[in-house]
């Protein structure tokens, strides 16, 4: 199964995708950026760091399934990842979720929303980001979230909804979720 978590800036994506690992099995899709590491991030594990002439090369090799540019960066996914037999979750921008149901017919899509939009927004302000790029993330907080309360369409394109309240018990409702979803498989 490929599963996507999709969500606000804050709202707990990375946290539940380490979840998964850790509890279900589920392994990363690596997201391949060409934006700088921030402090702390590792390159293989945080994600592949590559220069543009790098996602060209494997494009023109036919290994990339999807690229994008989001936040003033490239982003793409490695095709023997995306199509893998394996259990494999990543993190989604929700305005690729057209893109995805294209690609994957299959994919299993898990909209985050936090209970409370403060405590996403402190969480970013938490992140080792430029005061530049705090604010840019904050604003487009705000936008995602008023996007996806007006767009019927969009709101549709995901399987499910799933609300952080940031507490354990958060923790356990999303492993009993995604277990119940890999039941339906």
């Amino acid at each position: 199964m490929l599963l996507a978590l999709v969500g606000v800036t804050g709202v707990g994506k990375s946290y539940y995708k380490e979840l998964l690992v850790s509890e279900l099995g589920f392994e990363k899709v690596n997201t391949i950026r060409t934006r700088k590491m921030r402090p702390g991030e590792a390159n293989g594990k945080t994600g592949i760091f590559m220069n543009k002439e790098e996602i060209d090369l494997l494009e023109m090799e036919g290994k990339i399934a999807y690229r994008f540019e989001v936040f003033g960066g490239e982003y793409a996914y490695l095709t023997d990842e995306i199509f893998s037999e394996k259990n494999m979750v990543f993190e989604m921008h929700y305005t690729t979720i057209y893109d995805w149901k294209k690609i994957r017919k299959d994919i299993k899509t898990i909209y985050l929303l936090p209970e409370n939009i403060e405590v996403a927004k402190e969480k970013t302000k938490e992140r080792n980001l430029s005061k530049e790029k705090e604010e840019e993330r904050i604003k487009e907080i705000d936008e995602h979230l008023n996007r996806y309360n007006t767009d019927e369409d969009l709101r549709n394109q995901f399987d499910y909804v799933f609300y952080n309240k940031y507490n354990k018990k958060s923790d356990e409702e999303f492993i009993e979720l995604v277990k119940n979803i890999l039941k339906e498989e």
